[in-house]
């Protein structure tokens, strides 16, 4: 077998406290956080020596986490916040939630806005798409029945 599982998603972001106060208001739970820095750091993501504020963020079953970033340096170049979901490249985070009007009203507070309308599949799923801190697109999926 060659992949034993998908650790984590990780996230670029400006403002870690932000995000970090918005995926606990989602239901993640701050795993850690620490400063990762040096060479051997640099090695790894191709840009040198680096210095990153990371958060790791873990969903309640356990089984997935999302890494939130801060480049302090070297400074951010590109900035894909405001893609279209049909943009190239890293597109959204799906997230399950129990009450969709619950939750939105929740995330509503910490600055989510809906993006286009929360949609009923069938009788399986009510979902949509917000963006949360600094434009990022997120999926919300309930699972109805």
């Amino acid at each position: 077998m060659a992949v034993k599982r998908m650790d984590n998603v990780g996230i670029v972001v400006e403002d870690l406290g932000r995000a970090i106060d918005f995926f606990r208001e989602l239901g993640l739970e701050l795993e850690g956080q620490a400063t990762i820095e040096g060479e051997w750091a640099g090695r790894i993501t191709g840009l040198g020596d680096q210095r990153v504020e990371i958060a790791m963020m873990r969903t309640p079953d356990g089984h997935s986490r999302l890494e939130l970033s801060r480049f302090l340096a070297p400074p951010v170049i590109a900035d894909h916040r405001d893609a279209p979901v049909n943009a190239l490249g890293y597109l959204r985070v799906m997230f399950a939630v129990d009450d969709m009007d619950d939750t939105l009203e929740r995330l509503s507070t910490r600055g989510a806005q809906l993006v286009g309308e929360v949609v009923q599949y069938g009788n399986a799923y009510r979902l949509c798409y917000i963006r949360g801190p600094e434009g990022l697109l997120i999926g919300l999926a309930q699972e109805l029945g």
